[in-house]
């Protein structure tokens, strides 16, 4: 008799069973999302080592070509100025007439036109919501209510180049913001920038422009005033605002690093304007005026002094042996 096939009838799960399943299931997801999180980052790691390769790559590249040729110079800033302080004399020059936006360069400009006016720098000036930067989004650690002799606003300006003091300083001069702007201006054509336009007194907007030519009249002229000269080329400082002490250094490296002999310095940043830096310095024993604009690279502009100082070094020494 020929057996008769049935089907097998299929297991039913225990509840039990249902549970650890689906625990396996879910543990399954779990780590293959962890594997491809830690690829991702992983990634992201290899691509910003990378990067800092090629920034290093093009740093030592530029390096070796002055190393190669000690005669010449390679910058990375696309218009550069140098000039002896003494004589005006043009030591260096890259695209110097070339108009481009200067951002926080404008505070010297700021900075002068507040001591121009006379104004009590012990006065009290409190800080509003009028100051914040309503074009770029930066942060500040001066809140509105705050409240801070001009003179503290003054320094932290010029040293940490904080936007709020200066916005603060040219709200409280007499006729307001824009009758300081008109007075910069004024400023600027009284001292020979006729290629030169401030709109505002932080240097956010990318309406204020300038040329390397103009920049050093600019660092010329303010360097006759002591308190820039003093306030721009402080390390650090303790300010108070609302009873906490705040800590606040200078945006310029060099001078944080006191092995150079800076009389006045002044760093800005903004997208438009790339890295820029002006100094009068002291190099191979003559008083230098030092203008570099649109820098590429974080540290691209301290580089560039620093190739600026070793090119001056290496022709007194030869000038010298000569």
């Amino acid at each position: 008799m020929e057996a008769q096939a049935t089907a097998a009838t299929p297991r039913q799960l225990h509840r039990l069973e249902k549970i650890v399943a689906l625990l396996a299931l879910i543990a399954v997801f779990a780590l293959s999302a962890g594997f491809a999180e830690g690829a991702g980052h992983k990634k992201k790691k290899v691509r910003v080592a990378a990067e800092h390769v090629k920034k290093v790559r093009f740093a030592d590249e530029f390096d070796r070509h002055q190393a190669a040729h000690p005669g010449q110079i390679f910058l990375r800033s696309s218009s550069v100025l140098v000039q002896d302080a003494a004589s005006g004399e043009t030591l260096f020059s890259k695209n110097a007439e070339k108009v481009l936006p200067i951002a926080s360069i404008t505070k010297l400009m700021t900075a002068m036109v507040v001591l121009d006016g006379k104004l009590e720098l012990e006065d009290r000036i409190v800080i509003s919501s009028e100051d914040m930067d309503q074009l770029k989004g930066t942060h500040s650690r001066l809140r509105p209510g705050a409240a801070l002799s001009r003179n503290d606003l003054l320094l932290l300006a010029l040293m940490s180049s904080e936007n709020r003091a200066a916005a603060a300083l040219a709200r409280t001069y007499p006729g307001g913001t824009q009758a300081f702007i008109t007075a910069m201006n004024d400023k600027a054509r009284s001292i020979g920038m006729l290629d030169s336009r401030f709109e505002d007194s932080t240097g956010l907007t990318s309406a204020n422009v300038s040329t390397a030519p103009d920049l050093a009249r600019l660092v010329q002229a303010a360097h006759e005033y002591p308190v820039i000269r003093q306030y721009s080329t402080r390390d650090r400082a303790e300010v108070n605002v609302l009873g906490q002490a705040l800590q606040y250094q200078n945006t310029n490296g060099l001078v944080r690093g006191h092995t150079w002999d800076i009389g006045l310095s002044k760093t800005g940043f903004i997208n438009e304007a790339g890295r820029c830096l002006v100094m009068r310095v002291r190099l191979a024993s003559k008083d230098i005026v030092v203008v570099l604009l649109d820098s590429w690279g974080k540290n691209s502009r301290i580089g560039d002094a620093q190739r600026i100082k070793k090119w001056l070094e290496t022709a007194a020494l030869a000038r010298n042996r000569g």
